[in-house]
């Protein structure tokens, strides 16, 4: 099923060699940059990760590391463009009460003992097609409500809803950010990401299901239902109707093979035609510092190409034999947990051109990167969304959160690695 992926050119020729001094200063800013990145912040000061970035950034062009005349054409406009625009579709969606509906559709319709499969698939559902961490901020109030009303222990549904979001994001190229970045960077089509990665997806998410199940069966009895704190907003369908229209549209066009960042910007301008609704709410939908965060990393990672980093990870690459599938999977994890997904696929993205097997890489750094996001409480922003957004209700600490990612990974990882090999 491999076939032969065109690949982009990313990084341009420099206009002159750089000196000594100028390859010293790129490797010592992009290791202190990573250095917050792993943190998530520099030590001893207030410098969180988009922070970081436009520090790193600012002095690799202020060095004359990335040529000021060049520094856009270090910038993956595509990426920018997609991730931006599903976060417009997502958040008029929100307005919109679709999320809401959905809502009041499974509250009104389900018993207490489907719930927890129907988090789990709703949530890896809607991850797949919109941003994972955009779905978390909708599912946890879903996720309480629903527990409320039923007399549930949230605990259980809000593990389902941090692991499902990560393992459901994987299928698809507008799952996450880290995917918007492969597909950009590899070329791979929307459809044949879907294909290759869907059914890791499905495997995982039964499988999470089973686990949460196992892990937690003490928590999953019901107790007394208790009354709503907050009514669910009735929502007609005829508000839907736009909204779902353009998603139909939006979703046609990925399958149908149009580029994604310009299928996901008509439907992004579509949802923004409107004469009902102030721009300004659909623009707090937007996550500025995760975009500031993209612009910042391309031209951090640019700068330490141009002062020779591609040669060294090919050196390692070589060394360590990463074309083998389980080693890369097993390093691609663990750099993600050490420096969080977007900022590891950055780096190794270098690499996967060099591959025997290039379309099996990149779909090996897709999957692993992603997966690798449960296996902590910090391994992903869409985990520390759900940590923060049920805060007030529930305390979900390290262990609690543990003893479900980290027997949920290792089983997703290898699920993901047999089926790329199989495949192949």
């Amino acid at each position: 099923m491999s076939a032969h992926i065109p690949l982009l050119t990313v990084v341009p020729a420099l206009a002159g060699p750089l000196t000594e001094w100028q390859i010293t200063a790129a490797y010592i800013v992009f290791a202190v940059s990573y250095l917050a990145f792993a943190l998530g912040k520099l030590p001893g000061m207030k410098i969180d990760r988009p922070g970081m970035a436009i520090i790193g950034a600012v002095f690799m062009v202020a060095l004359r590391i990335v040529p000021a005349s060049e520094a856009l054409r270090f910038i993956d406009f595509s990426t920018l463009v997609l991730l931006f625009s599903m976060m417009l579709v997502v958040a008029c969606l929100h307005l919109s009460g679709f999320f809401d509906w959905v809502t009041e559709q499974i509250v009104s319709h389900i018993e207490p003992h489907h719930l927890l499969p129907t988090v789990i698939f709703i949530t890896g559902l809607l991850s797949a097609f919109f941003v994972n961490d955009i779905i978390c901020l909708v599912m946890v109030p879903f996720a309480l409500l629903a527990t409320r009303r039923m007399g549930l222990k949230p605990l259980p549904y809000l593990l389902a809803v941090a692991t499902s979001a990560n393992i459901g994001s994987v299928a698809t190229i507008t799952g996450n950010p880290q995917n918007m970045l492969i597909g950009s960077f590899s070329g791979l089509s929307y459809r044949s990401f879907l294909l290759h990665l869907g059914p890791v997806a499905f495997i995982g998410l039964c499988l999470n299901w089973l686990i949460i199940h196992w892990m937690c069966a003490g928590d999953l009895a019901p107790g007394d239902a208790l009354v709503a704190g907050t009514a669910v907003p009735q929502i007609s369908i005829g508000q839907l109707r736009k909204p779902a229209i353009v998603i139909a549209l939006v979703l046609a066009g990925f399958l149908a093979g149009v580029p994604s960042a310009m299928m996901a910007a008509i439907g992004a301008a579509l949802m923004l035609i409107t004469r009902t609704r102030n721009p300004r709410q659909v623009y707090e939908g937007v996550d500025w510092g995760l975009l500031v965060f993209f612009i910042g990393l391309f031209l951090i990672v640019g700068g330490a190409e141009n002062a020779g980093l591609t040669s060294h990870l090919r050196d390692i690459e070589q060394r360590f034999n990463l074309q083998n599938a389980g080693i890369f999977t097993a390093v691609t994890a663990g750099l993600s947990n050490l420096v969080s997904n977007v900022p590891a696929v950055m780096l190794l993205k270098t690499v996967v051109p060099g591959f025997r097997d290039p379309h099996t890489g990149w779909l090996v750094l897709a999957m692993a990167s992603t997966l690798a996001g449960n296996l902590t409480i910090t391994g992903s922003v869409a985990n520390l969304i759900v940590v923060e957004r049920a805060h007030d209700d529930v305390h979900i600490g390290f262990w609690d959160y543990s003893r479900v990612g980290i027997p949920v990974t290792l089983v997703t990882l290898v699920v993901g690695w047999a089926w790329l090999i199989w495949i192949r």
